[in-house]
């Protein structure tokens, strides 16, 4: 097998666990049983009503391993169309019932699955968006939606603020979101895509009105998620059709894929002390390790540890800045050395942007081009750390030399996901 710079090593080091993370044997194994079957859940016959005993056991399944009721497990075609069906459902039923409620308060370090449809939302709908600014860490500022909250209440349809950032692993204050929320009947959503399987998760404790899940994050299928919301949360369909899903989300159930899916949230949940405690050990050794191989690496969001007993990023993430680097040519030059990461930002028309979480924490936007995010996962070892640490400084090297080169970087094309307009205010 040949890659664009040359051959590539029998086996990489996989660092990318944060965009995917291998099947689980355990789901694998449920998932090819399930294939073996046909029956469309909906189906009122035999083998229809095995397909909907399938279903629904994986339904109380997850419910169980995060601290919710089975009636509130809605099940989707993954994260993205479970963030969509929060940001719009809960927008069109809040604003349904009281017209006032525009506004729609995100913070400004969301994936792009949150913050796109809350856009789209603002040029369709009459949507009024809010980003929330962040502190240098990525975390979300309270006193900023206090504030808020406090001039808005009145008109603010729904609040999401992610559980655990994609990008640079720091863990928000979403109780904290809620408690502000809660008084003044704002819905408040939470991407927990993330977080399920690394940190503790529990859906009724937080007192979230709905919470995204997505299946391939934590050893599941790629194509399966869900939306956890509360029956009582005012949720428009997005979808419609069959009546699926309380009637928010119709479609056939894919049942060999909630099967899986229903495995490995049980699986992730059931051992996530000990995983947390396998990655934790090897996040700690890849950055003390690239900090000693490469001095002026910069690592983004919060140091680890640094929250005391309470965990302040995810386990299994480490982000650097590399100045004077671009991250693509990293992501490439480590590639051809059997290192497999991510960069974490995004694509405009073509042109490499620099990452809107970085940008939104103050990072500058030539530093912020510099980017590599290296995500562990279960399956990860300390050869995969070791890989890393030898590849990293002459990869380091030649994209620096080569950016030099090259001479000033093309400024990025604005994007409107970029930064928030004003701190805290309407973007």
């Amino acid at each position: 097998m040949t890659h664009a710079s040359g051959p590539v090593p029998a086996t990489a080091a996989y660092l990318d666990h944060a965009a995917t993370t291998p099947l689980s044997a355990a789901a694998r194994e449920a998932f090819v049983d399930e294939l073996s079957r046909t029956g469309n859940p909906s189906s009122l016959h035999a083998a229809g009503r095995a397909a909907r005993r399938t279903v629904e056991e994986a339904r109380e399944s997850i419910a169980a391993a995060l601290g919710a009721r089975p009636s509130e497990v809605v099940f989707t075609a993954g994260g993205t169309e479970a963030d969509n069906l929060a940001i719009k459902g809960l927008f069109w039923g809040r604003r349904t019932t009281d017209p006032r409620r525009r506004r729609i308060v995100v913070s400004a370090v969301e994936h792009h699955a949150v913050l796109d449809p809350a856009f789209w939302m603002a040029e369709h709908a009459g949507a009024e968006i809010v980003l929330l600014p962040v502190d240098g860490d990525g975390r979300v500022d309270l006193a900023a939606l206090r504030a808020e909250v406090a001039e808005h209440a009145d008109e603010i349809a729904l609040i999401s603020v992610m559980w655990a950032n994609n990008e640079v692993g720091t863990l928000q204050p979403v109780q904290e979101v809620v408690q502000l929320a809660r008084p003044h009947g704002i819905p408040v959503h939470s991407d927990a895509v993330q977080a399920v399987g690394q940190v503790p998760v529990d859906f009724a404790a937080s007192g979230l009105d709905a919470m995204t899940v997505s299946g391939h994050k934590l050893g599941g299928p790629v194509g399966v998620g869900a939306l956890v919301a509360r029956r009582d949360a005012p949720l428009t369909p997005v979808l419609h059709g069959g009546g699926q899903e309380r009637g928010v989300r119709s479609g056939t159930l894919d049942a060999p894929a909630i099967r899986a899916f229903g495995v490995a949230v049980a699986e992730a949940v059931a051992h996530r002390e000990e995983r947390a405690a396998h990655l934790r050990a090897l996040r700690d050794a890849l950055v003390a390790g690239v900090r000693e191989r490469v001095p002026d690496a910069l690592l983004s969001g919060p140091e680890p540890g640094s929250g005391g007993p309470a965990a302040v990023r995810l386990p299994g993430n480490a982000h650097f800045t590399f100045r004077g680097a671009e991250g693509d040519s990293l992501l490439y030059l480590l590639d051809s050395a059997g290192v497999q990461a991510s960069t974490g930002s995004a694509c405009q028309a073509g042109v490499p942007q620099p990452s809107h979480v970085l940008l939104a924490m103050g990072v500058p936007e030539q530093d912020a081009r510099g980017a590599l995010r290296f995500t562990l996962g279960a399956t990860s070892t300390p050869d995969d750390v070791a890989r890393l640490l030898d590849a990293l400084p002459p990869a380091v090297e030649r994209a620096r030399a080569a950016g030099l080169a090259s001479g000033p970087t093309r400024a990025a094309v604005p994007t409107r996901t970029a930064v928030p307009t004003r701190a805290g205010g309407a973007a």
